[in-house]
């Protein structure tokens, strides 16, 4: 499966915390390829930036003004558009379908999504019916997507952790 994300709306200072915390967690998540709306933040690129620069690059985030037109061209490139809402079907309904599709955009929100986006949607997914974080119904999607495992990003970082069990461990690569 071959998972891209588009992030919707991001607001640079009600968000800031939550938009990175999203981007790192498509690292283990395998989702490389990310687009974000809303306010262009070159705080939160160069924060982003300065993590692939320690452990690995491996992340392609791009701001872009039209998500729209992004959808658009997704689809015609053969993309299945999954918008996580708590307003969808109940993921556990649509999991075995969506596991078989090759290529996906998985839309998220922040405020009010515009119903264009729902429409364009070839699959609107809660992960639960009531307010939660788009950053959860994210990992427990691309969680289920992935068979239950997570991926690690495979390129050469500066760092790496040593297991342990008590403690912390973080040694150079160049070493």
């Amino acid at each position: 499966m071959g998972a891209e994300l588009l992030r919707l709306s991001h607001r640079k200072e009600r968000d800031k915390r939550l938009t990175t915390h999203i981007f790192l967690s498509c690292r283990i998540l395998g989702i490389y390829n990310i687009y974000y709306t809303g306010d262009k933040d070159e705080k939160l690129e160069k924060n982003i930036n300065k993590v692939e620069k320690n452990w690995g690059k491996c992340l392609n985030v791009q701001h872009i003004k039209k998500p729209l037109k992004l959808i658009e061209e997704k689809k015609k490139e053969g993309y299945t558009i999954v918008h996580l809402t708590m307003y969808g079907i109940p993921y556990k309904q649509k999991i075995n379908e969506i596991k078989k599709l090759k290529n996906i955009l998985i839309i998220i929100g922040s405020e009010k999504v515009p119903s264009e986006i729902y429409k364009l949607s070839d699959y609107n997914i809660s992960i639960g019916n009531q307010p939660h974080s788009e950053l959860t119904a994210l990992v427990i999607l691309s969680y289920e997507l992935n068979n239950c495992k997570l991926k690690e990003c495979s390129v050469k970082s500066l760092y790496r952790i040593i297991p342990q069990e008590k403690g912390k461990k973080v040694v150079r690569n160049d070493k």
